[in-house]
Formats: structure tokens, sequence, C-alpha cells
């Protein structure tokens, strides 16, 4: 079994693929602000109905992801946002998250994560659902 690290492109992905697999899922707890932020900004956009996003979401909340965004985390995601040169965190509780708990990084946006490759495995959300 696998331990993934999710963002929300992936969850997203992962939701609408219905997954049900056998690896674990963790995120930090930001995942379900920033899933619904999304899944708003493609109905804004027109790219979905609302009722099919506000559903959507609903099923995102559905996974079974374990959730963590304790000190340890946002103490690293510092770090790590430090040694790679990135002025936000967000991306970075992703990648500390993995290095703390996770096998690979699962990303449906792998460029928002540039040169962390060097510190995790990042993992292209299609290699695991189409």
């Amino acid at each position: 079994m696998t331990a993934y690290v999710i963002d929300a492109p992936a969850a997203v992905r992962l939701a609408e693929a219905g997954w049900g697999g056998p690896d674990e899922l963790l995120a930090p707890t930001l995942l379900r602000s920033q899933t619904l932020s999304l899944l708003h900004a493609d109905v804004v956009s027109g790219r979905r109905e609302g009722a099919e996003a506000f559903a959507l979401s609903q099923q995102v909340d559905a996974l079974p992801v374990r959730l963590l965004g304790d000190r340890v985390l946002r103490r690293n995601a510092w770090r790590v946002a430090d040694q790679l040169g990135w002025a936000q965190t967000e991306a970075a509780e992703f990648v500390a998250l993995t290095r703390l708990h996770g096998d690979a990084l699962l990303s449906g946006a792998p460029n928002v994560y540039a040169g962390a490759e060097a510190l995790v495995r990042i993992v292209p959300v299609t290699d695991v659902v189409g």
C-alpha cells in the first residue's frame, strides 16, 4: 500500500473517477478549502455547472483522506518553502507532509511544485486514475 499525499486537483480527479483504491490518502488540512475554491472557480469560469461542482465537493469530502495540520507540519512547510525559494507555504505543506508521512505526492497540477522533485517523488494523478 502506498501513502499518497494528495492536492486539491488530485482530490477532484479521484472523486470524479470514483476512487476506491487500497492506497492511503493524506493531505494538509487546507485541502478542503482549496478544493472548494477550485470547484467554485470552475463554476465562475463556466467549466462546470454549480450543482455539479457542489455535488463533486461532497464526493471529495467522502474520500478517505487523513487530514493533518499540526505544528510539526507547519514548521517543516516553512523549511521547505525556504529551501525551495518559495514565497508562499501552501504548496510547501504538501511537500512537507510527503516528506514526513507519504511515499509520494499525488498531484493534479505537478507544475505547482517546481523544484520539489528534489525532495519528494511527485506522481501525476493520471498515473493512478486515467
